[in-house]
């Protein structure tokens, strides 16, 4: 059902049935969190999805590259680079491989933010890590250079 309020941009629906889900004792899974957090970014709420990882951490889960990819768009989509660029910082400790969907997030946050410099990096990174970067990478670089 949160998956379906995510899918339909409903994050406040989400809300209430995840608030609903913990009244009734069920316990969220790490599967749970991550819609919940797309389902924050779809509506730009890159604080509440801030909240949710700490409150997963809290219950003793490991946050996985979907939480964090995850993360990095709803900054993204809140207009938060540095905060994406933090949560970044935050998966590599962890020792999570970050996936090309994870460095399109952070690039097209780099975008929003009119930091192109460090979207080139990331390019650079990505390319060092041996991905091969899309439409959706050179698109946001693009972006990125032109602002």
């Amino acid at each position: 059902l949160i998956s379906a309020c995510e899918k339909g941009g409903q994050w406040e629906m989400a809300l209430k049935v995840f608030d609903g889900l913990k009244q009734r004792g069920l316990q969220p899974t790490i599967i749970t969190y991550n819609a919940l957090i797309s389902a924050c970014e779809k509506g730009a709420q890159w604080g509440k999805a801030i909240e949710l990882l700490d409150e997963l951490k809290q219950r003793g889960m490991e946050p996985d590259i979907i939480t964090y990819s995850a993360l990095i768009s709803a900054c993204e989509k809140g207009g938060q680079w540095e905060m994406a660029l933090k949560v970044f910082d935050g998966l590599k400790q962890r020792g999570l491989q970050p996936t090309i969907i994870t460095y399109n997030a952070l690039i097209s946050a780099c975008e929003k933010g009119a930091q192109w410099g460090k979207a080139i990096e990331l390019l650079d990174e990505l390319k060092q890590r041996g991905m091969e970067p899309d439409i959706i990478t050179y698109s946001a670089l693009i972006s990125a250079c032109e602002k």
